[in-house]
């Protein structure tokens, strides 16, 4: 097994560079779909792909990282560690259970320090029909001038007037306003896309490579961002149906220890979002039964998560920005969605090795 700290990387360059290695030396088949841009560093961006077990197995675990970017400081981490967690990995090779791990959907938004894709896109408000009217959120389109001023750092006129609109409809109701997602402001936060993006179709290509064989799929997503620091919540993906959510219940709950929360019932942190990208798992591989969770670790408030991504866009809109004012920004945007310290990766490998565990015992019994 791995030393903690060493799974964890400083550079998207370097956690790639670890997840391929320790895939390679577990002997699993990698798979790697490079992205069309290069990387800060001028390095290779792909979204990388290793299977640990047979591709016929008739039980496939999905493992993925960096949705949304610069979360993958955290996934990553966590990938690398389960590849050299030689305990779990027996423990899914005696259950016949593969595990894919996708590494990087969005190589892009890591490397770049971003959440979002190369097309300003969050990839998990992308999974639409976008042959159809795209879903209007009327209350971003109330604050989108205001979370994006002319200026940065924000003038107090500005900071009072989104305290109001906090104040006057509730912090749950900001968060629901910029998070859910919106199609209507290309430059904005939470944009969902106009078509589908690099990652998004990569993704389902992915997903009819590897999945399409299995009966039964879990899929445990890896986020950061939401909630009390270090805190995995368990927070169930998929269609709102009774069936489904119990049956996530009764694999990772830990009876009651580790609770599945749902954004239908409002148990979540999570606003109830659209576009999101579980959905490719029932399209892409109707055969099989899809049980699936995002776990999403805590850092710091949601107004300070918010705040550092209003901030980020603003410097995507304004280059001329000063290279301090830059360098602030990225510290800020790195500290919403990744917290350095040592208890904090503990508190994150020890939930996830749990969560890998339980996804097991619950493909087993399927």
């Amino acid at each position: 097994m791995i030393e903690l700290s060493r799974a964890f990387a400083p550079s998207y360059a370097r956690a790639r560079v670890q997840f391929l290695e320790a895939a390679a030396a577990a002997g699993m088949h990698i798979t790697s779909h490079n992205h069309p841009l290069p990387g800060r560093d001028g390095e290779t961006l792909a979204m990388d792909v290793a299977l640990d077990g047979s591709p016929d197995a008739d039980r496939l675990l999905v493992v993925s990282s960096a949705c949304h970017g610069v979360e993958g400081y955290c996934g990553s981490g966590i990938q690398v560690f389960a590849a050299h967690d030689a305990e779990w990995r027996e423990k899914a090779r005696a259950a016949g259970v593969a595990v894919l791990y996708i590494h990087a959907l969005n190589p892009h938004g890591f490397s770049w320090m971003r959440r979002v894709t190369h097309e300003n896109v969050d990839l998990n408000r992308n999974f639409q029909d976008f042959s159809k009217p795209l879903p209007v959120n009327e209350a971003y389109a109330e604050l989108h001038p205001l979370l994006l001023p002319s200026i940065w750092p924000p003038t107090a006129d500005n900071e009072a007037a989104i305290a109001r609109f906090i104040a006057e409809r509730g912090l749950d109701k900001y968060q629901a306003a910029v998070s859910k997602g919106q199609h209507m402001f290309a430059d904005g936060l939470f944009f969902g896309g106009t078509a589908p993006t690099w990652s998004h179709l990569t993704l389902r290509q992915v997903l009819r490579m590897h999945g399409q064989r299995a009966r039964h799929i879990g899929w445990i997503d890896l986020h950061t961002g939401l909630g009390p620091s270090g805190l995995g919540e368990r927070i169930f993906a998929g269609d709102d149906d009774d069936r489904a959510v119990a049956r996530a219940r009764a694999w990772w709950d830990g009876g009651g220890q580790t609770p599945v929360t749902s954004i239908y019932d409002g148990s979540s942190t999570s606003a109830r979002l659209t576009g999101l990208m579980w959905s490719a798992m029932p399209q892409e591989c109707p055969q099989a039964v899809y049980t699936g969770i995002a776990l999403e670790y805590g850092t710091v408030p949601i107004t300070e998560v918010v705040d550092a991504l209003r901030a980020d866009h603003w410097l995507q809109l304004h280059p001329q920005a000063s290279d301090e004012l830059r360098r602030a920004i990225k510290h800020r945007v790195m500290a919403a969605f990744y917290v350095d310290t040592d208890e904090w990766r503990g508190q994150i490998v020890a939930q996830a090795r749990q969560a890998l565990f339980q996804a097991v015992d619950g493909l087993a019994a399927s």
